[in-house]
């Protein structure tokens, strides 16, 4: 039989402290690590900072080395206690700051003079001149008090030089990986333990087969895996005698002491209030690139390359943490970053100055030229185009420190442009980006490049949740609309799931496209598809869309007709008139038409620049519903909520792969993105993507999956509803909801139950959403039954287990998805769950809870929460208590007492509980009075098993109001924080037990008495 041991979540701790002592960590225990701070509201190991700081800092005068003096020591230490009055972000960067560049402290010299010098806290380029350590269990103090837990004991927290950079949350195999990060992020939760996350890096949460990683601040979808080959031989030296897990290997990528400095100097920023660290793909990237640029040709010149990244998957980003590397790599280097539009090079330089990079932009062509020539050490973007001007002012630079990144450099426009950025910079370090695959004819000319520097495609993004999947639905329309049999099957698909109300509203738009002339029916019928699909489901989630459509007469015309229909709020972005934009329009009335409206643009907003800036505001906002596009922001326009896009334009190559990554992007509950195609680019999708002419100029492996049927999405619904099927097989009588009720008294069911139907119900509405689900016609009946049942059991249950199953911001969607679908009563908002000591509202929730068992579950379920929480109050009373309730559901399930007898009982003691009724027995008259007295009285009482005899329990009684007095002496406002007071407390029960020991001749654990006390007493008197 296995040892369950094995599978424990101490083992899993055990095996990794085990591991990080092999990369050279020394363990500290929990209870060293309490004595090393003050009070555990420190986080920082301040003797060993003190003692590094020491080690690592000295100073010249005059030819002489000194050691700083202890002010600037202590100074150091205190300079790094940050207050978080900015806020946790801005404080870890304040933190940070100090880490990486040190500080200055003025010392006083052998001349009586005074002068400031550097000091560090961190030896970043000699990594085995600092100090790592780790403990486990690390109890840190709430900031909140007024909590019956008073602290947070992280699993595993890593040192350098006593300052915490690392936390790591561990589960066993079994348990999701989600909970240890939801745990690291609620931490710093400003009522928490906010103030050791100012000093944290690297955060890891993991069990023996997933792990995720992320940094201060980041947003659970933005956790990232990471991925290393790592050799059979490197393992062997670090994991001894098991196989190395998953993991074993993160943990050694990640926290080994070169990497681990490594990540926290060179692949950590803050953009814009939000801090960002890097993914193993942007990592291994520029990793690659700097080794590639120590390489020279035979004219010196530094071999480039090109970096394709899928888009989604932080392209810019790594585009700035290379410029940083760059510059810190190589002295007087010179970084131009290239793009061809201008709305690209005003997102590119906005992305750098937001990660605190110094950044030009060159505004006109001559302005390029001004910049260059003042050769200032900040970054330049530019516009290709602009390099005209440099080659006719003859701007030469031939240093081969200059390093040229070009943004989307597979487009054609780099083709004409190259030799001019070649000229002014003859000996530059061209390195390219791409976010698409390189077409075929596009392989060989890249050469200009150099070679493939690294790649992550579109199926590894996704596999990693660096993005979400994309899922395609062809609903191709023809251009002239005369078959009547077709309208017919369009109405009859647009208006299912349709109510009678809504169907005559249908009707009546119907009837006035179809009195449209024949061209322009075709943007009718599908704006109409558009609009139904939208309010069905997307209008009120949050979510938005994006139409690409072919001219800016039909982006104004779609726009016209989603206003007359007045339930979906759009806006359009194009080129103002004069300019190309998608395809030309020759009607006088169309181009009248897009005039008009551009001049009501102008006339609004001021410029063209102004309009689009608040447009795009406002959509990423959620304020705008759908905006149409002809060619604008099909590229380099990030909005993660958009969900959908509608294509009636032809795209084929790079412009539809980009258009697509639209919807790509992460987003709170967002699992997929939508491609619906009225233009028939890919079909079915039942074939390979390069036998669409679309896409037939890639090569077949580097597109991959790039998109996914939306059939798929009815196979992943059945395999959820199947589980489901499955979980509640033992279940006998399938018609009483009671038996269901009862069957998830197991919380590891419930568990399962709670995730199943959330899945179901996603993939469900995914499928309900296309047209394809109405091949299942004869079943949808089933499963839409289905998802209002289970829906319905899943609020019974929470309440009757008093537990609050919230599935976020799902919980609108799902009522989305029964409102449009199903038809169903609302979704039960789950709220915070009601006190039992509200008497009034918790009787409230009793009364709506049926049945007597399901009354006494819920009652049952609540004070057993109430116990779990309060337990270290008065552990031998709410011990009683717990046995209670074991013995009255022995006797229940042995079926000795009825439905309505467990119901009486369960009342009986919810009754004691809220009246705080803790009088187990008879108490000696000295603390009759005194209930605290009691509750030492009782806890105590074992640790003088042995010494009952008469008078006893006077004599205990006196004891305990000793030990209270002793207590309440020493409380003052914040005493738990204090470990001045903690020490005297104990000295004091210490002194009362050795006295006890010299009158009575006495002896007994002083220590157990004591730790039990001070357990007792910081969750009694915590709150003050």
């Amino acid at each position: 039989m296995t040892d369950p041991y094995i599978n424990s979540e101490p083992k899993v701790q055990e095996d990794s402290i085990k591991l990080l002592e092999n990369l050279g960590y020394e363990f500290i225990s929990e209870e060293k690590n309490k004595s090393k701070r003050n009070n555990l509201k420190d986080v920082i190991l301040k003797d060993i900072l003190k003692e590094q700081l020491k080690k690592l800092n000295s100073y010249t005068y005059k030819g002489k080395t000194y050691k700083f003096s202890e002010k600037s020591i202590e100074n150091a230490i205190d300079d790094l206690d940050v207050p978080l009055t900015e806020g946790l972000i801005k404080s870890n960067e304040h933190v940070y700051d100090q880490l990486i560049l040190g500080n200055s402290y003025e010392e006083t010299l052998d001349d009586c003079s005074k002068r400031s010098f550097s000091m560090k806290y961190i030896d970043f380029d000699n990594p085995e001149n600092n100090v790592f350590h780790v403990t486990e269990e690390y109890s840190v103090q709430k900031q909140n008090l007024n909590q019956i837990e008073k602290n947070k004991r992280p699993d595993l927290i890593l040192f350098v030089n006593g300052i915490p950079l690392g936390i790591i949350e561990l589960k066993r195999s079994s348990v999701s990986v989600e909970e240890g990060i939801s745990q690291i992020i609620n931490y710093q939760n400003k009522e928490l333990i906010p103030h050791l996350f100012r000093y944290i890096q690297i955060a890891v949460a993991g069990n023996p087969g997933n792990v995720y990683y992320a940094t201060t601040g980041t947003e659970k979808k933005f956790w990232s895996v990471w991925k290393e080959d790592l050799s059979d031989d490197l393992l062997k030296t670090i994991v001894i005698d098991r196989i190395p897990t998953k993991l074993d290997k993160d943990i050694y990528s990640l926290f080994n002491k070169a990497r681990f400095l490594e990540i926290v100097k060179e692949y950590t920023i803050f953009d814009a209030n939000i801090k960002k660290i890097a993914r193993y793909q942007q990592y291994f990237a520029i990793k690659e690139t700097l080794k590639s640029i120590d390489n020279f040709d035979a004219n010196g010149i530094r071999s480039g390359g090109l970096i394709w990244h899928t888009q989604g998957s932080g392209k810019s980003l790594t585009m700035v943490m290379l410029t940083r590397a760059l510059k810190r790599k190589i002295n007087n280097s010179k970084i131009i970053v290239v793009t061809d539009r201008v709305d690209l090079d005003k997102q590119i330089k906005e992305t750098f100055f937001h990660a605190r990079l110094e950044v030009l932009r060159a505004t006109t062509g001559q302005n390029l030229v001004k910049l260059l020539k003042e050769n200032k050490d900040a970054v330049i973007t530019t516009v290709i185009n602009k390099f005209e001007s440099a080659m006719r002012n003859d701007i030469i630079n031939d240093s081969s420190n200059v390093f040229v990144l070009v943004d989307e450099s597979h487009r054609t426009q780099y083709g004409t442009f190259h030799a001019k950025m070649k000229k002014t910079f003859p000996h530059g370090c061209y390195i390219g980006f791409t976010g698409t695959p390189l077409m075929k004819k596009e392989k060989n000319s890249f050469n200009k490049f150099g070679h493939m520097i690294h790649k992550y495609t579109m199926d590894q993004a996704v596999a990693d949740g660096a993005v979400v999947p994309l899922l395609y639905e062809g609903r191709e329309v023809p251009q002239e609309i005369t078959d009547k049999k077709w309208l017919d099957k369009k109405f009859e698909l647009i208006s299912r799931d349709l109510s009678d109300e809504q169907k005559e509203d249908l009707k009546k738009k119907w009837a006035i496209f179809q009195k449209v002339a024949s061209s322009e029916r075709r943007l009718e019928v599908i704006a109409i598809d558009i609009n139904e699909h939208f309010k069905k489901n997307l209008l009120g989630t949050g979510f938005n869309a994006m139409l690409a459509t072919n001219s800016k007469f039909e982006a104004v015309r779609y726009h016209k007709i989603f206003e007359n229909y007045g339930d979906i709020k759009t806006a359009f972005v194009i080129s103002p008139p004069d300019l190309k934009e998608g395809v030309e329009e020759l009607d006088d009335e169309n181009k009248k038409l897009v005039q008009n409206e551009w001049g009501k643009i102008i006339k609004n907003y001021g410029s063209e620049e102004d309009y689009e800036d608040r447009i795009k505001s406002e959509f990423k906002a959620g304020e705008i519903d759908l905006l149409i596009v002809v060619d604008k922001l099909l590229t380099g326009f990030d909005s993660p909520r958009t969900t959908t896009l509608y294509v009636d334009k032809e795209l084929k190559d790079h412009r539809l792969l980009q258009a697509i990554a639209r919807v790509n992007r992460l987003y709170d509950e967002k699992d997929c993105g939508f491609i619906i195609d009225y233009r028939g680019l890919l079909g079915k999708l039942d074939m390979a993507l390069t036998s669409y002419t679309s896409l037939a100029n890639f090569d077949e492996e580097d597109l991959g999956t790039t998109m996914i049927n939306t059939e798929q999405e009815i196979h992943l619904f059945k395999n959820y509803y199947s589980h489901l099927i499955d979980l509640f097989k033992p279940v006998k009588n399938k018609n009483d909801r009671e038996e269901y009720e009862v069957f998830l008294a197991n919380k590891d069911l419930r568990q399962d139950f709670y995730k199943y139907l959330k899945h179901y119900a996603k993939h469900l509405g995914y499928a309900l959403s296309s047209e394809h689900i109405y091949d299942l016609v004869e079943d949808l009946k089933k499963y839409k039954s289905a998802l209002k049942f289970y829906v319905e059991l899943r609020k019974n249950v929470s309440l009757r287990y008093y537990e609050r199953i919230d599935f976020g911001k799902y919980e609108e969607h799902m009522q989305k998805l029964l409102d449009t679908y199903i038809g169903a009563s609302d979704v039960e908002h789950l709220t915070e769950l009601v006190n039992i000591f509200d008497v009034e509202n918790f009787n409230r929730e009793i009364v709506r809870v049926e049945g007597g068992r399901a009354k006494a579950d819920l009652i049952k379920s609540a004070v057993e929460k109430h116990i779990k929480h309060s337990f270290d109050e008065n552990p031998v009373y709410y011990q009683s208590l717990s046995d209670r309730i074991k013995e009255v559901l022995e006797k229940y399930h042995e079926k000795r007492i009825s439905d309505e007898e467990y119901l009486k009982s369960m009342q009986h003691v919810l009754k004691d509980v809220q009246s705080k009724n803790m009088d187990l027995k008879t108490y000696p008259t000295l603390i009759s009075e005194s209930q605290d007295a009691k509750i030492i009285f009782d806890n105590i009482y074992e640790y003088f098993g042995e010494y009952t005899g008469n008078g006893f329990e006077d004599d205990l009684a006196e004891l305990s109001l000793k030990f209270d007095s002793e207590i309440k002496k020493n409380l003052k406002v914040n005493w738990v924080e204090s470990q001045d007071v903690h020490n005297s407390i104990k000295q004091g029960i210490d002194d009362i037990l050795w006295n006890l020991e010299d009158e009575m001749d006495i002896s007994v654990d002083n220590e157990k008495i004591i730790e039990k006390i001070m357990t007792m007493a910081i969750s009694r008197y915590g709150k003050l």
